[in-house]
């Protein structure tokens, strides 16, 4: 059975509204359609435009974006649309027909970036390729993955992570960046350009470090706990994404007044992150929770 899920996100124009998925409904293409006869490529677009106010359906790939025209106000149907979407895609209903040609088609390209860390290099993609986090540390790990199971065929490959627009390589020291690099970025662009799952539909579901899991974590935490997971998020994983990594709150041990977060990605082993740990991040905490916090300890995934 599918398990798709809707959330409502505003944008910036109040006409439109976002209805982001959980799971990828098109193959990393984009396509837009102005009323019903126009849409015949797309059965769940169709059924939208029977709603008296859609005036615009976008269909990208893990959200849907619908106009309307000012009969109604998107806060009275919002919520209607979502549980229709919701329901149309886990009955099974085709979203847009095989032979649906994209109405907007942007080439993969795909970039290598240095990180801190000298063993991983970040590959960083123009498309939105995963929905959640995840982390592969070896071929058994990654079933829930073809993207990564493919890249542990690579000799060198040691570990890979996955973000939603790039993908972080942790290599063996057998290997030289230099020798690897283009090969690697290669295929990351042709297993993207061609279609093909990156990340299994079921696999935030079904691993314990995905986001939706760790979202489910966070109520049950203690009030500082759950501060000190508010301040990771806000001010030290838009840092660690850039270089390629993710630090994850691990627990919180009010006695000793210590914290435990996982590093993952780029950050897991690298030479750096020691630094960062103890006087980036501990010293953040300790100002900003005082007398809450005096170490800060870091597990590598």
């Amino acid at each position: 059975m599918n398990n798709f899920k809707v959330s409502v996100q505003e944008t910036s124009n109040n006409a439109i509204v976002k209805f982001e998925l959980n799971q990828f409904i098109t193959k990393h293409q984009s396509f837009e359609f102005n009323n019903i006869d126009d849409a015949k490529a797309s059965p769940l677009a169709q059924q939208l435009f029977y709603l008296p106010f859609v005036k615009k359906v976008y269909i990208s790939s893990n959200f849907i974006a619908v106009e309307r025209y000012n009969i109604v106000e998107w806060n009275d149907v919002q919520d209607e649309v979502a549980e229709q979407i919701e329901a149309y895609l886990n009955d099974g209903g085709e979203v847009i027909t095989e032979d649906a040609a994209p109405k907007k088609q942007i080439p993969v390209t795909v970039y290598a970036e240095a990180t801190p860390n000298p063993a991983v290099m970040k590959f960083v993609a123009n498309k939105k390729i995963a929905t959640s986090l995840f982390e592969f540390t070896s071929i058994d790990d990654a079933k829930l993955s073809p993207m990564a199971s493919e890249l542990f065929h690579f000799p060198f490959v040691k570990s890979v992570f996955i973000e939603e627009n790039y993908v972080s390589v942790t290599k063996y020291d057998m290997a030289e960046w230099q020798d690897i690099t283009v090969e690697l970025r290669e295929f990351i662009r042709n297993f993207i350009a061609d279609g093909k799952e990156v990340v299994l539909p079921e696999a935030a579901e079904k691993m314990e470090n995905s986001t939706p899991q760790l979202d489910k974590k966070f109520e049950a935490l203690d009030d500082t706990s759950k501060e000190i997971v508010n301040i990771l998020e806000e001010y030290v994983k838009p840092a660690v994404a850039s270089d390629g990594g993710n630090i994850q709150f691990i627990g919180y041990d009010a006695d000793v007044k210590n914290v435990s977060v996982l590093l993952q990605g780029a950050c897991s082993g690298c030479p750096s992150s020691t630094f960062t740990l103890k006087n980036g991040i501990e010293n953040m905490l300790k100002q900003m929770l005082p007398g809450k916090v005096e170490t800060v300890e870091a597990i590598n995934g």
